[in-house]
């Protein structure tokens, strides 16, 4: 596994970890099928299934934080992989579901950064973790990101 994809993980444990501290239960993490993969199945606490997809980033990053690169093709994707998700797993095929994005910025310590330095979010979380030798931050959690309906 190269650095990126240990990286990649990292975030997503994050997000895990996040989940469950408001009381939802995470399903699964890094669920693979034909389509592709989803990061992070979870539950929330009222029982609505979420498909979250977590992208990871140094803090000088030019895609926005990953938002970025969520493209159609990439919604597409995932929309495909949670209806096969629900398929292989009939329990939760009649929940409600949604499609969440988790953006979540890695500083290393030999990061030239200011630790001072003002992120400039507009909606801010602030869960962090400091794992291996990365401060991980989960810098903005964006419900219901896109539309299912395409």
């Amino acid at each position: 596994m190269n650095p990126i994809d240990d990286l990649g993980k990292l975030g997503e444990n994050l997000v895990a970890e996040w989940v469950m501290s408001k009381g939802g239960q995470v399903l699964a993490t890094r669920w693979h099928c034909t389509f592709g993969e989803i990061d992070v199945v979870a539950l929330n606490p009222d029982g609505d299934l979420i498909f979250i997809e977590v992208k990871t980033r140094s803090p000088r990053n030019i895609d926005e934080d990953g938002v970025l690169a969520v493209t159609r093709t990439k919604q597409r994707k995932l929309i495909q992989s949670a209806k096969l998700f629900q398929l292989k797993h009939p329990p939760y095929h009649a929940r409600n579901c949604r499609f969440d994005i988790a953006l979540v910025r890695a500083r290393s310590p030999q990061s030239n950064l200011n630790p001072n330095l003002s992120l400039n979010l507009n909606h801010p979380i602030g869960f962090n973790r400091t794992i291996g030798c990365y401060t991980l931050t989960l810098v903005n959690y964006i419900i219901s990101a896109f539309d299912t309906q395409r």
